[in-house]
């Protein structure tokens, strides 16, 4: 199944069913005004939202809506939590080289996790907003996802079953900025600006066979200005899968329902610890800091610029057959207008 909000009908928007094809939806508000309202009651929910989903999917309901998902908000435009592990542990290892750190090796078995702001999100067509070019304003593609109640103390396996929806994300980084406030001890605050998820959120069956062992088997498809800057594999070197992180987030509290978890970029060692661009036939990368860091390596100096106002990101998931999953996160960098 799949699932938008669109912008119109407050802040928290409207909630419509989408096809398979995602050229058609339907608002349900006797069924559930807002994605939140539908989580909140979800075992009631989940069956008459697939009812409305089977219709559009085999022509049944008459007159559906047109699909645009430059009307989306991100599906969840707010959330009671937004929690972003790292997964991959070689984009950990890259971006702390980047900046002089060492790797603990702890961290090969206990998941790196931050708060991120979750008060407003922004569109998957809005722009990426900053004051200052020289913020170092960086993508970072992921996957998330949205869950229902987990009760504290939760295993791994306990935790599987309360993830309700996969979607994608870009959770964008102030790269300049990081190393100030880390060094206070107290984490990332400044450096991390509000994220925009993909226009669809859909359900794990969506994905069939490419939906196991809490991990999501496709590449991760990036564009910058228009030119592939990277499709590693989000199932590969994921050391950490999504219920893991759910269980490392209910080790000390519980989970609301409408909690979104975030994956951490995604990266793939391509043979090496450092990977390898696409003009260099590897699979490329998810943000600027790996790439830069590798030019580091090769050279020195990275060569690569942080992004600049006017550059354009395209981030988006294709299954087996060539279709768009989520819907793409397309945004341009702009200078804030306050």
């Amino acid at each position: 199944m799949k699932l938008a909000t669109l912008k119109k009908g407050g802040r928290d928007g409207t909630l419509v069913v989408v096809n398979r094809q995602m050229t058609h939806c339907r608002p349900v508000p006797a069924i559930a005004r807002t994605l939140q309202a539908a989580l909140d009651d979800w075992p009631a929910v989940e069956p008459q939202l697939r009812q409305i989903y089977e219709a559009l999917n085999s022509g049944a309901l008459s007159d559906p809506d047109p699909f645009d998902p430059a009307a989306c908000h991100s599906p969840l435009p707010r959330a009671y939590q937004w929690a972003d592990g790292s997964a991959y542990v070689n984009h950990v290892e890259l971006v702390r080289r980047a900046r002089g750190a060492e790797l603990p090796p702890e961290f090969w078995n206990d998941p790196l996790m931050y708060q991120g702001g979750s008060d407003s999100f922004v569109g998957p067509r809005d722009p990426i907003l900053a004051r200052s070019e020289d913020w170092g304003i960086d993508l970072e593609a992921e996957v998330a996802v949205i869950t229902g109640d987990v009760r504290m103390g939760a295993t791994p396996e306990q935790c599987a079953p309360a993830i309700r929806l996969l979607m994608l994300v870009n959770d964008v980084s102030l790269r300049n900025l990081i190393p100030a406030e880390l060094a206070k001890g107290f984490g990332f605050f400044q450096s991390k600006p509000a994220s925009a998820f993909s226009p669809v959120a859909v359900t794990p069956d969506e994905l069939g066979a490419d939906w196991r062992e809490g991990r999501v088997h496709r590449p991760l498809t990036v564009h910058l200005n228009g030119q592939l800057f990277g499709r590693p594999d989000a199932g590969t070197d994921m050391i950490f899968n999504f219920p893991q992180l759910l269980a490392h987030v209910t080790r000390t509290r519980d989970m609301a329902a409408g909690s979104i978890i975030g994956s951490g970029t995604v990266s793939n060692k391509q043979g090496g610890l450092h990977g390898s661009s696409i003009a260099n036939g590897g699979v490329g990368y998810c943000c600027l800091a790996e790439v830069r860091m590798y030019e580091t390596i090769e050279s020195g100096k990275p060569q690569t610029a942080f992004l600049k106002f006017g550059d354009r990101v395209r981030i988006e998931m294709f299954d087996r057959a060539g279709a768009s999953i989520f819907g793409a996160i397309e945004q341009r960098v702009a200078p804030y207008p306050g």
